[in-house]
């Protein structure tokens, strides 16, 4: 059933792929993975595997492979990654010593791709169930690792009828879990290979934090050289549904200055967000120094900037809570102001456990949002407080990395 399944969403994306444009590159960047592979492995190397679904999930694995890459020189990175919006912003990542996707998970596919590569070790992470890859290096005893992983009793794992596929759980030589439930859940199975080591992102955000950029053009568009009292609020990685209640409450506070990054970003999408503002609106890619000051409204229309910007705020709110699930809010929290996020957040732990210390709030709506974002201009220590609560919440959460490590490397 599981091969039928892949199967099907194999000729699926190959039916769609001249219409859609992430299920083309995919394609063809599949097309290319036993070619690069082929000319430019290293026979003579040992090859420690890491494989990402995408880009969040890269960003968890990321202080792993750089730990490795800092103090076992002797081992090479291979990423792979299954989907376009991971690889093509990762393909260059400098951390690897190759960046390639990973070809649909037929039978032959795992057996050719681990017979070329060989590798020593393999890390999945977070929610990466391949079952003819772990097949097949489970019958290799190739030590097979997942980190950052998340168990719940909805997982088809733990369904009475997937008993066939429960087995795929047998493949690892040991769980990294994010937290005591999963833990208690994988032991109910059986699976007793498993340790409590949370989530490597809270390590990875704290490095951007350290290693945060200096954005000239965004200081200038605060009127300033250095972090001053501008009232700024973030929000990052937004819909349609988060900017429906944002930008009404931008529009009638000119006291607020807006910095705003869509989540998906393409001239159709931007042109659509700018004709929302009533104030005046800017983008980063268009901006100079000089006209960048008029404006009170900043839509960042690039890729690897966000991170940083959340320096520059004094509120943030991430986006996809009206949607799927929220995107990344520790990227905000570390910088110790309240973030904000949409009423989907349940699979989300640090979500619910920065509400739970009072470090962030969801909000349902226009009329929430406008409420709580009158509470922190009225007042100001109330907000600090909440903003220390984010940070140390992140500061409590480090060394998940270091944890796993030492396991992999005793």
């Amino acid at each position: 059933m599981y091969s039928i399944a892949i199967i099907l969403y194999a000729l699926v994306v190959r039916l769609v792929a001249p219409f859609n444009k992430k299920a083309k590159k995919m394609l063809v960047g599949q097309r290319k993975t036993f070619s690069i592979l082929k000319n430019q492995l290293d026979p003579n190397a040992s090859y420690i595997w890491f494989h990402a679904a995408s880009l969040g999930e890269f960003e968890q694995g990321r202080p792993l492979m750089e730990k490795i890459k800092k103090e076992k020189p002797e081992y090479k990175i291979l990423l792979t990654f299954f989907s376009p919006s991971g690889y093509e912003i990762r393909k260059d990542y400098p951390g690897a010593d190759m960046v390639c996707y990973l070809p649909f998970d037929h039978y032959w596919n795992a057996r050719k791709f681990l017979r070329l590569v060989k590798p020593v070790m393999a890390v999945f992470i977070k929610y990466e169930f391949w079952m003819n890859y772990l097949n097949q290096l489970k019958r290799l005893q190739i030590p097979t690792y997942i980190i950052s992983a998340v168990f719940r009793p909805s997982q088809i794992f733990f369904r009475w009828y997937a008993y066939r596929y429960r087995k795929v759980l047998n493949n690892y030589t040991w769980f990294f879990v994010q937290d005591q439930p999963s833990m208690e859940l994988l032991k109910q199975f059986n699976h007793n290979n498993v340790s409590i080591t949370g989530d490597t992102r809270f390590d990875r955000v704290y490095e951007i934090f350290e290693q945060r950029k200096e954005l000239p053009l965004v200081a200038k568009f605060l009127n300033q050289t250095e972090i001053g009292n501008d009232l700024v609020f973030v929000a990052g990685s937004t819909w349609v549904k988060d900017e429906a209640i944002l930008i009404p409450y931008f529009n009638r506070h000119p006291e607020i200055k807006l910095i705003i990054a869509p989540h998906e970003i393409c001239e159709q999408r931007i042109e659509t967000l700018i004709s929302r503002f009533t104030r005046p609106v800017i983008r980063y890619s268009q901006a100079s120094e000089s006209a960048v000051r008029d404006a009170d409204c900043l839509i960042i229309d690039c890729f690897g900037l966000l991170s940083s910007i959340y320096r520059y705020g004094n509120w943030a709110y991430i986006g996809g809570g009206f949607g799927k699930g929220i995107h990344n809010i520790l990227e905000a929290a570390v910088y110790g102001i309240p973030v904000m996020f949409g009423p989907n957040y349940r699979k989300f732990k640090e979500a619910k456990e920065l509400i739970a210390c009072q470090g962030a709030f969801s909000v349902t709506g226009e009329d929430e949002f406008s409420s709580r974002m009158n509470d922190f201009l009225s007042y100001a220590d109330l907000t600090r407080k909440i903003g220390k609560n984010a940070k140390e919440y992140v500061i409590r959460n480090l060394g998940a990395t270091l944890k796993i490590y030492e396991k992999i490397f005793p």
